[in-house]
């Protein structure tokens, strides 16, 4: 039978709210009972044994990290980095899984903060203002993972989502496609949405193409969205020989939605991703994609987190992680820009 918080209230003589404040780290008791119920923790070997050495040692040995989606090909590349890492210093992970919900990532947030994690890594959505004020109150220190703030001067490890859009656009454009369709991720997502958006635009700019809005749609980076984006595009009967979807998970999306429709990838329609998950290995055909390296950027991003760590009061660097175009079997070079299909 599991010893509970209770069994260590009555060991020690004290209460459950007093055993709460002892393993939390917070104020409302005397030096002895602290020693009296650490005591009873390590006799009873109650489970927060690490939390309770960590009040003497100062440390727990844990990073928390905050995931959108822990299922997601995205989010297990970032987590098999970090875990990695983690393990290889000698901390635990504690993963928390958003699913992209505010009200769901500031419950997350306070129970890392409860637990007295030495680091975090925050791998989620753009922060708001309840959860900056939240990281803000943390006494470990906080590293961003492809993501940034742009509220509060949290330190990250990113590629550069404009400019990885940018070359993409510019690759598409270089094997003669030219009429180029685009699946972005939300608009008013001014971390990953926005410049991919950006890079697309002025890439085509660049290259004296022009932008038509009918093949400019918008999803979530999910499969589904991808789905329906080709669908969208379709339906606007605009020409267009490539897709460049701003995620894998959308670019699956579209080839799977051009195999119902009875397309050809690459023959008919050339499909560029982003990520470069283990769906762009998976897809059939193999899809060709702008590849962030995930893996090294959680890495990264705990070796990161021990520096800022080991070295406080001392200026940290971002760190701008890169980005490279992974040709498989999606995009073909377009010898000729007639029999468009729509």
């Amino acid at each position: 039978m599991s010893i509970t918080i209770k069994d260590v209230a009555k060991h020690a003589g004290v209460s459950i709210a007093t055993v709460s404040r002892i393993v939390n780290n917070q104020p409302g008791f005397g030096k002895k009972t602290k020693e009296k119920v650490l005591k009873s923790i390590e006799e009873l070997g109650y489970t927060p044994n690490a939390i309770a050495r960590g009040l003497v040692g100062r440390e727990t040995r844990t990073i928390g990290v905050l995931l959108p989606k822990v299922s997601g090909l995205f989010a297990s590349k970032l987590l098999e980095g970090i875990e990695t890492t983690a393990r290889k210093e000698g901390y635990s992970v504690f993963v928390c899984h958003t699913d992209s919900k505010e009200d769901r990532s500031i419950q997350d947030l306070q129970v890392l903060k409860e637990k007295q994690v030495d680091g975090m890594i925050y791998a989620s959505d753009q922060l708001s203002l309840a959860q900056g004020q939240l990281l803000e109150a943390m006494t470990c220190p906080i590293v961003f993972v492809s993501t940034q703030s742009l509220t509060h001067p949290f330190p990250y490890v990113k590629v550069d989502d404009y400019q990885a859009a940018y070359d993409g656009t510019s690759y598409l454009l270089t094997k003669g496609h030219e009429q180029i369709a685009f699946i972005g991720g939300e608009q008013d997502d001014l971390i990953a949405g926005k410049p991919r958006d950006k890079g697309f635009r002025q890439a085509m700019k660049d290259h004296g193409m022009p932008i038509n809005e009918a093949l400019m749609v918008y999803g979530d980076f999910r499969f589904q969205s991808g789905k329906k984006g080709l669908r969208q595009l379709l339906a606007a009967k605009t020409p267009f020989s490539a897709v460049f979807a701003s995620s894998d998970e959308m670019a699956v999306g579209v080839l799977s939605e051009a195999y119902d429709k009875g397309i050809s990838v690459p023959k008919d329609l050339a499909v560029l991703g982003y990520d470069n998950t283990m769906a762009a290995e998976m897809a059939i055909p193999p899809l060709t994609t702008i590849a962030q390296p995930l893996d090294d950027m959680g890495k990264q991003a705990v070796t990161l987190l021990l520096t800022i760590r080991e070295n406080r009061g001392k200026a940290i660097s971002n760190i701008e992680a890169e980005h490279e175009i992974v040709e498989r079997k999606t995009v073909l070079l377009r010898k000729n820009t007639k029999g468009l299909f729509y």
